[in-house]
């Protein structure tokens, strides 16, 4: 989308509540003034997707990118055999190499899609790590970084008081990632390193190193970590992380996390996560203080970010499925959507003649037993492909049903044979 000439990518990231802190950001304000810089945001390969936490990264290399910049995704190949202690309450497992690169080859796919026209450049911090000696860590990097500086780290202090403690292959991690700073400001002109608020005491540690091996000039900029408005973190569900990736979570799964925001979180998350205008999303929360119920924002956050994520007709069949479970006019075409998305059973032919619907409900678990199913017929609580149930079923022609009982329970049987 394009952008008003007078507005700067700072005014932009404030506007959105995407800058908590910065370097020195007046300075920086001047530097962009002189025309694009690159920048880089670094993704650990820890599984072989990213999740939704790592779309604020994306959408603020995209951001960027809006503006002219040329975004820099950093997959910490070699970090990620180390482990970053912030915000971690424990160690983590320590990945094989084997392991790393099935996860960098997946992530790389994953964030050139993401980033699609924004040009960016994708590096494995690996690609100068491992040709750099134990000698030379000491001797050429280790000696820019004082002790009492990596002591009063937020990450680090918060370990050490914790039972865990802190192991000093996580302790040496922030020397890692201020060096990727080093060599992607002297290999690619790097000028900017953004993340999460976590990393703050990592990126100055970066932006010093600088510094002081006279590189010239270098910032870091931090956005605020993302919590629901209740306080509890963002990205989770019941079931776990909301995967980047189809086969770890479907797009419709995908879509209905969206969906189901808090309406105290829809408007941040529309600012944050989707490049619409503030204006935009501002107009959206006043229709939806018009008529909540129609979670209009929820809608179009939804739509927004499975259209970014999957693409346009993963966004068509999601709202497809998810009409058709208020509707029952499920078209066959979105059968495989909704499969396992709601209890999903199958059934042949013969073995739904020996049922009527009160046997169905219960045999797809919308009931507790025969009686309640019947009990549920005869007062017209139970809908078969959106009409409501007869005692006998009907599946002379049908290919499927979607079954429902009451406003909210649904279930789908599979018909074959």
């Amino acid at each position: 989308m394009p952008v008003a000439e007078s507005v700067t990518v700072l005014d932009e990231l404030h506007a959105r509540g995407l800058l908590e802190a910065c370097t020195d950001e007046e300075a920086l304000r001047a530097r962009l003034a002189e025309g694009p810089l690159r920048l880089y945001c670094g993704f650990d390969p820890t599984a072989s997707s990213l999740h939704v936490g790592h779309l604020q990264g994306l959408a603020v290399l995209r951001l960027f990118a809006r503006f002219g910049h040329r975004p820099i995704a950093l997959v910490g190949g070699f970090t990620g055999m180390v482990g970053d202690p912030s915000g971690k309450s424990a160690e983590r497992n320590l990945l094989g190499e084997e392991e790393l690169d099935r996860n960098r080859a997946a992530l790389y796919e994953q964030m050139s899609r993401l980033l699609d026209g924004a040009d960016p450049i994708m590096t494995d911090n690996r690609e100068w790590w491992l040709g750099i000696s134990a000698l030379e860590l000491l001797r050429e990097i280790g000696k820019l970084v004082s002790v009492p500086d990596m002591l009063n780290r937020t990450s680090v202090r918060t370990r050490l008081a914790s039972e865990a403690g802190l192991s000093y292959t996580e302790f040496s991690y922030q020397i890692l990632q201020a060096y990727d700073f080093v060599h992607l400001r002297r290999a690619q002109d790097c000028e900017l390193q953004v993340g999460g608020s976590d990393q703050y005491g990592n990126i100055t540690a970066g932006t010093d190193m600088i510094r002081k091996r006279g590189l010239n000039r270098a910032f870091g900029l931090v956005w605020p970590l993302m919590t629901k408005a209740d306080g509890t973190k963002f990205g989770k569900t019941e079931g776990g992380s909301v995967w980047l990736d189809p086969e770890r979570t479907s797009p419709y799964a995908f879509h209905q996390f969206w969906l189901n925001s808090a309406d105290d979180d829809v408007r941040s998350l529309l600012l944050k996560f989707t490049e619409l205008p503030v204006d935009e999303v501002d107009a959206l929360m006043a229709q939806h203080e018009q008529n909540r119920g129609a979670r209009i924002p929820q809608a179009r956050l939804a739509d927004e970010l499975t259209t970014w994520v999957h693409g346009p007709e993963a966004t068509e069949a999601a709202n497809r499925a998810r009409a058709a479970l208020f509707s029952g006019n499920l078209e066959e075409r979105d059968l495989d959507v909704l499969d396992g998305e709601i209890p999903t059973f199958r059934f042949t032919r013969a073995e739904l003649a020996e049922k009527n619907t009160a046997g169905l409900l219960q045999a797809a678990g919308l009931v507790s037993s025969y009686s309640e199913g019947r009990r549920t017929v005869e007062s017209g609580g139970a809908y078969v492909n959106g009409e409501r149930a007869e005692a006998e079923l009907d599946v002379a022609d049908a290919t499927f049903l979607l079954l429902r009982r009451g406003r909210r329970n649904h279930a789908l049987v599979r018909i074959e044979g």
